[in-house]
């Protein structure tokens, strides 16, 4: 089993979990939910579905990094061993990344988010250094 391209579909899933509970939200407006501009509706969200919202969006700017550092690791046979054990960091700390935006709980978020990010940039960097 390839560990890190098995990470790029749980990680591309994950960033769309914080929608759940955003999407959620917008249904319990008074006008229900807002199909036809749903992003209006969404940018008018406040609190903990607002910061779902936000997690939601940082899900997909942290995605492209991620996958491009996976992909270079497989293309170059970068350390396996190694390139699996980013990869899965990556993953668990965007697992928990939502749950502290949501729980409003910005220190540790940006903790979690720097994990992320230090693993993503493992992954970049271990085909060039490895």
């Amino acid at each position: 089993m390839n560990i890190p391209l098995l990470c790029v579909p749980i990680a591309f899933l994950l960033v769309f979990a914080p929608k759940m509970y955003a999407a959620a939200a917008l249904a319990k407006q008074p006008e229900g939910y807002d199909n036809k501009t749903p992003r209006d509706q969404q940018a008018k969200l406040t609190g903990a579905a607002r910061r779902a919202a936000a997690a939601h969006t940082n899900g997909f700017e942290s995605f492209p990094p991620f996958a491009v550092g996976v992909l270079a690791c497989e293309v170059t046979h970068a350390r396996p061993e190694l390139a699996a054990i980013l990869a899965i960091t990556h993953v668990v700390a965007r697992a928990i990344y939502p749950g502290l935006c949501i729980a409003d709980q910005d220190k540790l978020r940006s903790l979690v988010w720097m994990v992320g990010f230090g693993a993503t940039l493992g992954l970049m960097a271990l085909p060039v250094f490895g």
